[in-house]
């Protein structure tokens, strides 16, 4: 691994950072006092992302994308992840499970959708199937040359927004040597289909302004031309293309923790009590020195990871390390913040409460740290099963 960023590296570093300041910062606070993002300033953003070319970063040139590379992906996104997630998240980088269309699904859903024009979600969590994605219980039954869907998705980001939405249903089962499992399919179906409710779902203390939305499917028919992939072969879709989700969420998680150490030396630096910087007191110098260096294995842990992605070298051991460590980590840099900030690092008029909240979801989605430990442990175990 070359341990140096290219000139080019560097200065996408600088534009998102730029940017993020000039264009998502001054609408944070608006954006957490309403828990929402007015339309016409999701509008606005997404016409200056594709200006500066930061919009669908991640997608193919070919398609009309900024077709970055793995790791200077998750640098952009690492930047990203230091602004309010409603926000930063208007910035797309549309899920690489479109990457998968194919005919007349490009015209329809990836192009329109790399252009800011459609947006999509992700609908896989349900309410008895979260870790456990083969327990699903939404279904998707052939119809002659349909399908008709029935079931229930919850926690599903950017829902109330989206205009299509990648589903994953259960279209049969299948005997292995673990037992009977469910094949899985993934389909693009659009939110005005008939049988399709979307509900926003209960409000939740972090991200604010970043909504979630519970599914329902009750006889919803769609065409088979609306699969994603191959039919039955929704699992193979989504570990092809999703394996660099939690790297995403790892960066973000360093972006974030980053701009509360920043805010926190700052404070530590002027802030006086007993006649000197509160940052001369043992107690507070250590907590700074605690958070960056947590902070930087965090770094190395995601940015390594990313470059083994270039490489096609990343395992899910990787990037499981990559998440559990910086969603942890973003856990610990908030709350000493806090501390060292006092009475003030809780009042609204600084982000850092904010930032607090936001962190604790951190480590549920994208797979719990549970999950991520359970993966990690069973990569160190396999080789040594009879």
């Amino acid at each position: 691994m070359d341990f140096g960023l290219t000139t080019e590296q560097n200065m996408l570093v600088e534009t998102v950072r730029t940017f993020i300041e000039r264009e998502l910062y001054p609408y944070e606070d608006e954006v957490e006092a309403l828990d929402d993002v007015p339309p016409e300033l999701r509008r606005q953003i997404i016409d200056r992302a594709k200006e500066q070319g930061l919009y669908a970063a991640n997608m193919p040139e070919e398609h009309g994308g900024g077709g970055l590379d793995e790791l200077s992906l998750m640098l952009m996104t690492r930047e990203l992840g230091r602004a309010n997630m409603a926000l930063q998240w208007i910035v797309a980088r549309p899920s690489n499970i479109l990457q998968a269309c194919q005919g007349d699904q490009i015209g329809t859903y990836l192009k329109p959708t790399i252009e800011g024009e459609r947006l999509e979600c992700l609908a896989l969590t349900e309410p008895e199937a979260g870790s456990d994605l083969r327990g699903m219980r939404t279904r998707a039954e052939r119809d002659g040359s349909d399908f008709v869907l029935n079931g229930q998705k919850h926690f599903i980001s950017n829902g109330t927004v989206a205009d299509y939405i990648i589903l994953f249903a259960a279209t049969g089962e299948e005997e292995t040597a673990r037992g009977t499992k469910k094949k899985i399919t993934s389909f693009l179906v659009d939110v005005d289909t008939s049988g399709l409710e979307v509900r926003r779902g209960p409000k939740c203390v972090s991200h604010k302004g970043y909504h979630q939305a519970e599914l329902f499917f009750s006889d919803c028919r769609i065409h088979e031309r609306q699969i994603l992939g191959v039919e039955d072969k929704g699992f193979d879709v989504a570990n092809e293309w999703l394996g660099a989700t939690r790297l995403e969420v790892a960066a973000m998680c360093v972006g974030r923790a980053q701009r509360v150490l920043e805010m926190s030396t700052e404070w530590a630096a002027q802030r006086k009590q007993f006649g000197q910087a509160i940052g001369r007191f043992q107690g507070v110098s250590f907590k700074l020195a605690d958070m960056a260096t947590q902070i930087a294995a965090s770094d190395w842990l995601t940015l390594s990871a990313a470059w083994k992605l270039t490489q096609g070298t990343m395992t899910d051991m990787d990037a499981a390390i990559a998440k559990l460590h910086a969603t942890e980590m973003l856990a610990m840099v908030t709350d000493e913040a806090i501390q060292i900030f006092g009475g003030m690092g809780l009042m609204d008029s600084l982000p850092l409460e904010r930032f607090w909240r936001d962190a604790r979801v951190e480590r549920i989605w994208d797979g719990t740290s549970e999950i991520q430990r359970h993966i990690i442990s069973r990569s160190l175990l396999r080789p040594h099963e009879s």
